[in-house]
């Protein structure tokens, strides 16, 4: 062992800290639609822009430091497969992945050879669910599944509320809903509380993630609004996207919809969840995350029961950097593969 690898070992080690997937936090009951929450709001396009372009030249982390919120990352990952031609083959290598995100060599190299490092979640459609959890007995890691017509959501909503029940009596965790985009955009508050907070309570003990499909909403404003009312109808975290939209996460939606979890805290009392998913691919799109939730809501947001990454390809990068950490070398992205 070299010493740069000795003293990346020592500082990354100290880096870390051991995190619970999920705490004993109480849930997200939610209240009353209470429109005096948001009627009022209306987020400057502009201002939202430029306070995103500098969150991450006003603040950075470098070499080991970089590579501990990097390994955070990890663990705050829900590694994902929803294409149409996944097979329980895939499924049960990609669990494999989540158990063991990282090579043994690289976490011993760092100093983490003892540490149980996995990834906040596998997500999954609900006919893989069983599949899933077979392949994650014993691990503690949650099985979460998407439903209620994803992506588009706009399935009849007894349909709807049957996925839920389905992919919960498969297994399911948690659950990732969709909402109905055009209570957005027609203003319907009520509507919307309604369907989430049925929703809510047909999730039963999984706790729900409410995707806004925010490159739909048209404007900022819609997505406060939105995630106000998403979080008042008992959503525990909320999702910028599907993954398939033409727009999906971005730092100005992502600082927005923040910020409404930052003043839903203060009215409400209770704590909830981000998730920022789709076109997160490398660990500077990571980072850039990690410095947005640490500078905005603080360091218990860096931890996987109140964060989440929505994931494929991340993970190989974030490996290929790590490799670097420790070599100083770039390896092929063959070497990192996923499933």
């Amino acid at each position: 062992m070299n010493a740069k690898t000795r003293t990346a070992k020592v500082s990354v080690a100290k880096g870390m800290e051991l995190v619970a997937l999920h705490s004993q936090r109480p849930r997200n009951e939610g209240t009353s639609l209470t429109p005096e929450w948001f009627d009022h709001i209306s987020v400057n396009l502009s201002a939202a822009e430029r306070r995103a372009s500098t969150l991450t030249t006003r603040r950075t982390v470098k070499k080991a430091w970089q590579a501990a919120w990097l390994i955070r990352a990890i663990e705050c990952m829900d590694l994902t497969t929803l294409v149409g031609d996944d097979t329980p083959g895939r499924v049960v290598r990609l669990c494999a992945k989540a158990r063991n995100p990282l090579r043994a060599d690289l976490l011993a190299a760092v100093g983490l050879q003892n540490y149980d490092l996995k990834t906040g979640a596998v997500c999954v459609y609900p006919t893989m669910v069983a599949t899933a959890v077979k392949a994650l007995d014993g691990s503690g890691i949650p099985v979460a599944s998407v439903a209620t017509g994803f992506p588009a959501g706009l399935t009849p909503f007894a349909q709807r509320l049957a996925e839920i029940s389905y992919a919960v009596g498969e297994g399911a965790n948690e659950i990732d809903i969709v909402i109905t985009r055009a209570h957005v955009l027609t203003g319907n508050w009520p509507a919307l509380y309604a369907e989430v907070r049925k929703m809510r309570e047909t999730c039963g003990h999984a706790h729900m993630k409410a995707i806004l499909s925010t490159g739909e909403l048209k404007t900022l404003t819609n997505v406060y609004k939105a995630s106000m009312v998403a979080m008042m109808a008992g959503a525990d975290f909320i999702k910028t996207s599907t993954g398939l939209e033409a727009v999906n996460a971005t730092l100005p939606v992502s600082l927005t919809m923040v910020r409404a979890v930052r003043d839903y805290q203060s009215h409400s009392g209770y704590i909830c969840g981000f998730k920022p998913a789709g076109g997160i691919r490398t660990s500077k799109d990571a980072l850039a995350w990690l410095i947005l939730m640490k500078e905005e809501l603080g360091g218990e947001w860096l931890k996987p029961d109140l964060f989440r990454f929505g994931a494929s390809s991340l993970l190989g990068d974030i490996e290929r950097q790590l490799e670097h950490h420790v070599t100083g070398r770039y390896s092929s992205a063959d070497r990192h593969g996923i499933a």
